[in-house]
């Protein structure tokens, strides 16, 4: 079947996009798991909570949360065959807010993510004259225009527009929406074809080069170092859930909609395998690749790696790397390789964020591909540069980042895990699913029980700790402001969410065949 190949729609009458094939999807799924979390998180995550004994609890998790998950998403987006909303429908009319609740999570992480990546690619031009010279920190403030806090010591709202943000942020927007707009096989898959394996090469000289520097084995030390203490810290679990969970981008509705462009008989379990441990392992290149780069500041400041500052976050990419960058032989090109890197792994997710935003409204309304991207793309890019293009673009997306992911998106995946496998009891279904389009099956029920019961106990404990933390202790800012940009972007997403599933479809969604139901049939 060529690339342009397509096949009965959710939509009666109108023809569905596929990937031109099993490795297409494969690209697109690691491509949307492997983001910036991978690079500036995990090595953080990993270092606080155990060090080299970290690794224990990660890979539990990995088998027990993150693959169960994302076979789940898998299997409802490619038997329902619709993105989020439509596939979630299919399954109950119930449960189709949910889909919606999807749908808003990601138009909000829209606005955000792609300021960062807009960040990365200033950078990635500032590395070539280390324009930051000796003061990375302030260099960075100035840049994104960040106003000095209050007395009060909290910050505001400013709507002052920051002109070294918004012309790389138009990019990062014009790129995103094109890309959607072309459709899945001629945008989506040729762009993660393209960016995938150069931010693959790039890393890998990235870390290459990391290694050889000096004090790179006393950075790698400090990283691997097992702490076998920390196995008993409950905190120390739930880091490695916690991380392995938005690590992969499962369960508010991506992967699920990816899936649902696959062809009816596709190996889902083996490519679901295949794309986890692919995320994994640039996790841990990342790893090595980001402290061999602080061994050798440390060395170079005569310290040790426990005594550097900025080892996670947006101070390890914005301002430790650019330090670094300043100290090392070679440091342009390193710099030129980092934040080139950084870039191209931002970019692969945020189209994957956009794509489950239009697909769903363009399903619901009937809408071609290019009107659905330009109506909700332009409100979210406008909403982008309002928000985070300003200068207090950081402290805004630090509060709406953070009730988003630890509120939204956790609330999301638990909700998907106990509608669909103790209230709809749907488990079955998909498991037989899986293995009949599958190389690879799922034997007996170990899959349902971890969806069913395990993941939702975990999930369940993060949701209640974040949510009762913010509501009694707040996160990090005064009160009125994280009223406005956390608790106050939850609320919109709420409504969205009310208006979206109140608005009667335009196209007959109900009208489908299960793709399980084409296999037996013969359909290839």
């Amino acid at each position: 079947m060529s690339a342009t190949s397509s096949s009965p729609s959710p939509v009666a009458g109108v023809e569905r996009e596929q990937w031109s094939g099993q490795l297409g999807f494969l690209m697109a799924a690691i491509g949307s798991a492997v983001g910036l979390g991978n690079i500036w998180r995990f090595p953080g995550v990993a270092y606080t909570n155990g060090g080299g004994a970290f690794m224990v609890p990660y890979i539990v998790a990995l088998l027990a949360a993150g693959i169960p998950i994302l076979l789940l998403d898998y299997a409802t987006g490619h038997r329902y065959r619709g993105s989020s909303p439509t596939a979630l429908r299919r399954i109950s009319k119930r449960f189709e807010w949910l889909g919606w609740f999807h749908v808003m999570i990601c138009f909000v992480i829209m606005t955000y993510y792609a300021v960062i990546v807009a960040w990365s690619l200033r950078y990635m031009l500032f590395s070539l004259n280390t324009a930051w010279g000796s003061d990375a920190g302030g260099f960075f403030n100035s840049y994104i225009g960040l106003s000095e806090l209050p007395d009060s010591g909290s910050p505001s709202y400013s709507a002052q527009p920051v002109l070294g943000v918004v012309i790389p942020l138009l990019l990062v927007w014009v790129f995103g929406l094109f890309t959607i707009a072309r459709g899945v096989s001629r945008g989506v898959e040729k762009a993660n074809k393209i960016f995938l394996p150069l931010l693959v090469v790039m890393f890998m000289v990235l870390v290459v080069r990391a290694l050889l520097l000096p004090g790179a084995t006393e950075g790698l030390n400090e990283l691997f170092t097992p702490n076998w203490s920390a196995l008993g810290d409950h905190r120390v679990w739930m880091a490695a859930f916690g991380q392995i969970f938005f690590s992969l981008s499962v369960g508010f509705g991506i992967m699920l909609t990816y899936a649902s462009y696959l062809r009816p008989r596709s190996n889902l379990v083996g490519t679901g395998l295949v794309a986890a441990f692919a995320n994994s392992s640039f996790e841990l290149l990342a790893g090595i690749g980001v402290f061999s780069t602080l061994g050798f500041m440390a060395h170079s400041e005569g310290v040790g790696v426990a005594d550097l500052e900025g080892i996670s976050g947006v101070a390890l990419s914005f301002v430790t790397f650019p330090t670094v960058i300043s100290e090392m032989p070679g440091g342009p090109l390193f710099g030129v390789l980092f934040f080139g890197s950084f870039a191209m792994a931002g970019l692969t997710s945020f189209i994957s964020i956009i794509q489950l935003v239009s697909a769903g409204v363009a399903e619901k309304f009937g809408w071609p591909t290019l009107k659905a991207t330009l109506v909700t793309g332009i409100p979210s890019a406008v909403l982008s540069f309002v928000l985070f293009g300003t200068s207090s673009g950081l402290y805004d997306l630090d509060v709406v980042d953070a009730f988003i992911n630890n509120i939204g998106v956790v609330a999301s995946a638990l909700i998907v895990c106990v509608g669909l496998g103790l209230v709809l009891r749907r488990l079955k279904v998909l498991q037989r699913h899986l293995n009949l389009v599958s190389e690879t099956r799922l034997v007996r029920g170990w899959w349902r029980l971890l969806v069913a019961v395990v993941i939702p106990v975990l999930l369940g404990v993060m949701f209640v700790q974040t949510v009762w933390s913010y509501a009694t202790e707040g996160y990090a800012y005064a009160r009125s402001f994280e009223a406005v940009f956390g608790w106050g972007m939850l609320f919109v997403v709420a409504v969205g969410t009310v208006v979206l599933t109140a608005v009667p479809w335009r196209t007959p969604v109900d009208d489908f065949t299960p793709a399980d139901l084409d296999v037996l049939e013969g359909v290839k």
